[in-house]
This record gives structure tokens, sequence and C-alpha cells, in this order.
């Protein structure tokens, strides 16, 4: 019996076999392309490189619909939402983003973004408690800053005390003159907790450090104290020499005499000039009228200066007299103290 003849495909079948094949390899072809759309949308630039930077806000329950929404409303069109959902698979963002605000800089890629949002790489503000402060010029800068909560907003400086935990104490000087750094959703009373901390902190630490002739009984005298010397000179190399002065007045009961206290009891009223008449008028700070240290402490006093009063320096000036460059001239005697009084401030220098 003869062989049957090899079966051949039918050309149907051929042609069947071709559309497979060209759909295979365009299919690869496809994905191939799809795959470099992706790569390159996942680490290319966010925006324009001349574009202003900008930042997106995500709240808490925010979906990631949402997210790709308010990122459309920021001004970013890269990318079709099913690349930013892949990458969010990829990166591990999905379901893990958190809430808070993020930078939206040039140069920025997808990829970043959704990183620093799972990692939660929130933008960081910062604001500077600056030395010699007092409470009111605190509160003032405080309500000037954009976005910050204001919660203090109408409270009086006991209610403030209250709110911050501690009720019944005067507020000026609690706060450590320092940066802070915050972020959108922080409150005015959140940077006045983590300042009133840091100068309890600080003080502490100093108070267990201080010398044994230190001229102050408790860490409070120590902050009030640290304030006047703080406000007499911004002189650094200068603090322990009038934190010496002030240690032996106070030894020998003599009156600070300082024109700092003075102002700062004047208060609101005080133009730029102190007068005859505020140095000879009776308040509770006024040191010329008052012996020892005034009540509470007249400003916010940095580091250095709660280490100077805490350290004063050796010597025998009684006296000091600002030369007008912002430095001092130190003096033993009153006579000296005069005549350095006549040669700075009525120009008798010779």
């Amino acid at each position: 019996m003869a062989d049957a003849a090899p079966h051949r495909p039918s050309a149907l079948a051929r042609l069947l076999r071709w559309f497979l094949l060209f759909a295979v390899l365009i299919g690869v072809a496809l994905a191939g392309v799809l795959w470099l759309g992706y790569r390159g949308f996942a680490d290319a630039p966010l925006l324009p490189q001349d574009a202003a930077p900008g930042s997106v806000v995500i709240e808490r329950g925010d979906g990631f619909g949402t997210v790709l929404a308010n990122l459309r409303g920021e001004g970013v069109t890269a990318g079709h939402p099913l690349q930013w959902k892949a990458l969010a698979f990829e990166t591990g963002a999905r379901g893990r983003i958190k809430a808070g605000e993020y930078a939206l800089d040039p140069g920025l890629s997808p990829r970043e973004l959704l990183q620093r949002m799972a990692a939660g790489t929130v933008i960081q503000r910062r604001f500077t408690i600056v030395e010699g402060w007092n409470i009111r010029q605190l509160r003032a800068a405080l309500a000037r800053v954009e976005m910050l909560g204001q919660r203090s907003d109408g409270m009086s400086d006991a209610e403030l005390m209250a709110a911050l935990g501690h009720e019944g104490e005067h507020p000026e000087g609690r706060f450590l003159p320092e940066t802070y750094s915050w972020v959108r959703g922080d409150s005015d009373l959140d940077l006045l907790r983590r300042a009133y901390d840091a100068m309890t902190a600080t003080l502490d630490t100093l108070w267990a450090e201080r010398a044994d002739d230190t001229p102050v009984d408790s860490p409070y005298e120590a902050l009030i104290l640290a304030s006047i010397i703080e406000k007499e000179t911004a002189v650094a190399a200068e603090r322990p020499q009038i934190a010496g002065v002030f240690a032996r007045r106070l030894e020998r009961g003599m009156l600070l005499q300082t024109d700092p206290t003075v102002i700062y009891g004047v208060g609101e009223a005080y133009d730029g000039v102190i007068l005859r008449s505020h140095l000879d008028t009776d308040t509770p700070y006024n040191t010329y009228t008052r012996a020892g240290l005034p009540p509470t402490p007249i400003a916010m006093p940095g580091r250095a200066a709660i280490a100077a009063a805490l350290d004063p320096a050796d010597g025998d000036a009684l006296y000091f007299v600002a030369r007008g460059d912002g430095s001092h001239v130190f003096s033993a005697t009153l006579r000296e103290h005069n005549r350095a009084v006549a040669c700075y401030r009525r120009g008798g220098c010779e």
C-alpha cells in the first residue's frame, strides 16, 4: 500500500499563523513602547525646568485618586492615571502615602515624589526666636507666620501659659531663642511648647554646671539675670564681664541700675529714648529705685547669656558704659565710671 501524502496546512491555516505571529510582534512592540513611555514618565522631571516651585497638600484619608487630582490642580500634567498607579505599585507608595505638604520642585520626578510621600518627607519650614525678644515681640512674630495655625489669637498671656500647660507662670523669658522647624498643620502653641521645653532643658543643664560663686539662688533667678545680660550687650565676649559686674553689685547690696529693666517697666509707653523721669518713676522693674533682681525676666535670653549668668567673670569692675559701637568700658570706681561716661556719652574723649 502506498504511503499517504504528507498533510500540508491549508492556506487559511498558514494565514492564521502569520496573523498570530504578527499580532505577537505588534504586542511585543507595543509593550516595549508602553514600557519606554512608563520609564520616561517615572524618571522625567515632574514640571518644566522654568516652572515656579510649588507644593501639594495631602489630607489624612485622601485616596490615590484624590492625590492625583490634587497634583493636577497644582499644574502637574505628566503621566496617565494608569502610569501613576503602576508607579505607586512599583515604589510601594500605594496605600502608604502620608498626609502633609510636599514640595513640587522643577527637576523632581514622579518616582521621587511618590517616594517622599510614602516616607512622609514633608516641607519643613523654620521660625527663629531672636535673642532679646520680649513676649510681645515673640507673639507678634508668630502671628505673622503664614500657614502656621494661630490658636493663641486673642489669648492673654495668662491664658497662653495655661494653654501650654503652665498655668500661673509668667511667660517672659520662658522660650529659648533658637530656630525651630515646623510643618503645615502645626500651630503657634506647638512651637511655643517646643521652645518652652528647650528653655527648661537648657536652664536645667546649665544650672547643674553653675559656678560656686554664682550670684543667684535658683534657676529662675538665673533666667532673670540672663535676660538683663542679654539686653545689655550684643557682644558675646562681654557677657561674662557684664555678669561679673551684676554679681558683685548683688553681693554688695548695690542697686543694679540697668536701663533695660527700666525700659521694660515703662512698657509700650517707651518710645526709644530713656528719660530721667523714667529712671525716677518706681515700678517693680526699676532697678534704680529697687534693690535686687526684678520680679521676672525682661526678655528671652540665649544659652550664652544664661551660661554667663551662672559663671560670671572675675574682676573688680562695678560699672560699665556703652561706647556707642555695641561694646562697653568697664570701671572699678565711680570716679573712673564718671570719666568714661563723660568720654563716651558727652563727647569728652581726648
